[in-house]
């Protein structure tokens, strides 16, 4: 998989996430892929203060971008 496609990949993943974070008052922004491995995220709005949102970060939006680009080893949050 090629670099634009990995970012396309994670693209489309935070698409399919985006809807459940905005219904929550949050959202979420690609910040970097590194190494096509590392995916740097920042959750925004309610998000940021959001006691969940560690649980968020690793239950929800790692694994949907696992899904769509299964190289992918960690995701940061930025925040």
């Amino acid at each position: 998989m090629t670099s634009e496609e990995v970012k396309r990949n994670v693209e489309k993943a935070l698409d399919e996430i985006r809807p459940f974070l905005q219904s929550d008052g949050g959202d979420i922004s690609l910040i970097s892929i590194d190494n096509d491995i590392s995916v740097k995220v920042r959750l925004e709005g309610n998000c940021i203060g959001c006691s969940v949102n560690q649980m968020t970060l690793k239950s929800g939006v790692e694994m949907t971008i696992k899904k769509y680009a299964p190289q992918i080893e960690e995701v940061i949050n930025l925040s």
